[in-house]
């Protein structure tokens, strides 16, 4: 009675959070694309605009979350902002995918010393904190979206490696991917049909636990002025320009960038928290398939 009752409670705390985190990533998404179009038709002021307006004003009919420094309207560029950090965060996290599993399959299954050098360098990777790496690659690489993007990209790449090789090194050792080799099944084909559907389960979950941890990456990279040019609504970067004016009352220059990092780094990982449960079966539906 105690397992059925904790069972049932798991099912519904996991299907709400993966309906809650779903509906914010939505939302987000939804900013993300009519933010653009709006500030097209010239229905929002432009982000970058604040030549005519007072600088810190307070939230106020005419200006919703106030003005920064410069004048601009904080509700816009916060707006702006959400398709920032979408668009970086799944770039790279697309480009670590399409890198990482590959390489990750490869590894695991034929071994030998390709194997061992690879985890020697994404274990070398892996180890290093992910803000640290990230911000050591922006460095280098300089200010821009692509540049943020390509070093988010390199942070994540040895995640998804590390899953997916283990994974691999797991089922290539399963009696029917022994029976397709022995039938003379070359590597290729066994990678495709019987290996990939096996080790991808798990890519989702990671991808969007990720994310969350991008985004924050992203606004650390912006807030230690690395990230994206500062005529770029990002809202790491609008966070370290809010910093100086905060002890002088001026809040919500900081307040509405950091409430909306903050409830879409919730969304995400409401999002993987539940993926993960449904898919490890921890929540009783899937496991009775």
């Amino acid at each position: 009675m105690f397992a059925a009752l904790s069972l049932r409670r798991a099912t519904t705390l996991s299907g709400q959070m993966a309906r809650w985190g779903l509906l914010i990533v939505l939302l987000y998404l939804l900013v993300a694309l009519l933010t653009p179009l709006l500030l097209q038709l010239g229905l929002l002021p432009d982000v970058n605009a604040g030549l005519d307006n007072p600088i810190y004003a307070a939230p106020s009919p005419q200006h919703w979350c106030g003005t920064d420094r410069l004048g601009r309207d904080v509700c816009v560029r916060t707006l702006a902002g959400s398709g920032v950090a979408l668009q970086v965060v799944l770039l790279a996290l697309v480009a670590a995918l399409v890198v990482g599993v590959p390489l990750g399959m490869v590894s695991g299954y034929l071994g030998g010393w390709l194997d061992r050098s690879l985890v020697l360098l994404m274990d070398t990777l892996y180890t290093l904190p992910v803000l640290l790496l990230s911000v050591v690659l922006a460095f280098l690489l300089g200010k821009g979206l692509p540049n943020a993007a390509a070093a988010l990209c390199v942070v994540y790449i040895p995640q998804y490696f590390r899953v997916v090789r283990n994974q691999t090194a797991q089922v290539k050792a399963e009696l029917f991917v022994e029976a397709a080799r022995s039938l003379g099944a070359g590597p290729l084909w066994v990678l495709r049909r019987y290996l990939l559907r096996n080790v991808i389960t798990s890519v989702p979950v990671l991808l969007t636990l990720n994310a969350a941890d991008a985004v924050l990456v992203l606004g650390g990279l912006g807030f230690l002025g690395l990230g994206l040019p500062d005529t770029v609504p990002e809202w790491g970067s609008d966070l370290q320009q809010a910093l100086t004016a905060l002890p002088t009352g001026i809040w919500w220059t900081a307040l509405f960038p950091g409430v909306a990092m903050f409830v879409l780094v919730l969304g995400l990982s409401f999002l993987g928290e539940g993926l993960e449960s449904w898919l490890s079966g921890s929540d009783g539906t899937r496991a009775a398939r």
